[in-house]
């Protein structure tokens, strides 16, 4: 959007659905009438409800479910996250462009968000499914201080983010629940992903690119077939559709905050939140692994640095540091 229309719909926003004229805005703005026109013509094609008769001036009726940055940015309440929104109608990753934007040199806190994706990214190169103007689609550049070995708690503590935000939009806060590493379940069902990648200098981290997919507002029945039995969205769980500006404002703020607290004092400050939501310990699990192949047994909680301890059928004890985790519904809790 350009910044003329910007402009004009912060007034009409401010004005609260009391009518601005075209003279006033003209006159605010510093711009002719017949501009005025052309921006509010260019706000109504990006889907902007904007009453105007003659003599009557504009008003600001209703605005789209659309992710756009002065939407997001009205409002948002953060220092350093999402200051600079790259917005997409559609887009193959938003991943893939955080790297390609890290590496051009982009700000720590920059965001891409697309409305819908065509490779949407997932773990262990699956793919995430994402169909456009109903969930959430977003990735973050970081530029943290860390080594290498530093970096995994990190998804960790966006999953506490995501987690925070889940539960405060939800009536049912008690259903949300962290499955290691990178996803937030809702009842058991996953309603988000988090794929971390890292750029790496030596043994320092020279940038993160952190992806989130929250589903929000997708009908679970139309989920693939082989999604449909293991996951949901936010408005499926709880009966109402939710505002996905707001969610994504809510979802940045918290982001910042855990980052921070990361930053500031580590992982062992931000584990008790993570233990909120986090429900394995004594669950049976099986951890699939490229190279380890398949392993099982039950989890017994998370050491300092992000790996599971899993505890194997034979008795002993072994860290797991990457690779797919299911939790085995049948297998109940063994202490």
């Amino acid at each position: 959007m350009n910044g003329g229309a910007e402009h004009v719909l912060d007034v009409l926003r401010r004005t609260e659905g009391e009518p601005c004229s075209g003279e006033g805005l003209s006159e605010r703005l510093q711009v002719s009438r017949s501009q005025i026109w052309k921006h509010v013509e260019t706000l109504r094609s990006k889907g902007y409800r904007i009453e105007g008769t003659p003599g009557g001036g504009y008003r600001l009726v209703s605005v789209p479910d659309r992710l756009y940055p002065e939407e997001i940015l009205s409002g948002l309440e953060t220092r350093w996250m999402a200051r600079d929104i790259r917005y997409f109608e559609t887009i193959d990753s938003t991943n893939r462009l955080g790297f390609d934007l890290a590496r051009e040199g982009a700000a720590h806190g920059t965001v891409v968000i697309a409305e819908g994706q065509t490779a949407g990214r997932g773990r262990l190169g699956r793919t995430f499914y994402s169909p456009t103007h109903t969930n959430l689609y977003t990735s973050v550049v970081l530029r943290p201080s860390l080594s290498a070995s530093e970096a995994a708690t990190v998804i960790l503590a966006a999953a506490i983010a995501v987690a925070e935000t889940v539960a405060a939009t939800l009536p049912s806060p008690s259903a949300v629940e962290i499955k290691w590493p990178n996803d937030v379940l809702l009842d058991g069902l996953k309603t988000s992903g988090i794929l971390m990648e890292l750029g790496a200098e030596a043994t320092r981290v020279g940038f993160l690119i952190l992806g989130i997919g929250v589903n929000l507002n997708l009908d679970r029945q139309s989920f693939p077939e082989e999604f449909r039995a293991l996951a949901t969205s936010l408005a499926s769980h709880s009966g109402q559709p939710v505002d996905r500006v707001h969610f994504a404002r809510r979802l940045f703020v918290t982001l910042e905050d855990v980052l921070d607290v990361h930053a500031e004092r580590g992982w062992d400050a931000l584990n008790p939140r993570f233990q909120e939501f986090f429900r394995m310990v004594g669950r049976r699990i099986r951890v699939s692994d490229l190279a380890e192949g398949e392993t099982s047994g039950v989890c017994r909680g998370i050491d300092p640095d992000g790996a599971l301890r899993l505890e194997r059928d034979d008795g002993h004890q072994t860290r797991v540091l990457a690779g797919d985790v299911t939790i085995v519904k049948d297998g109940g809790h063994r202490r």
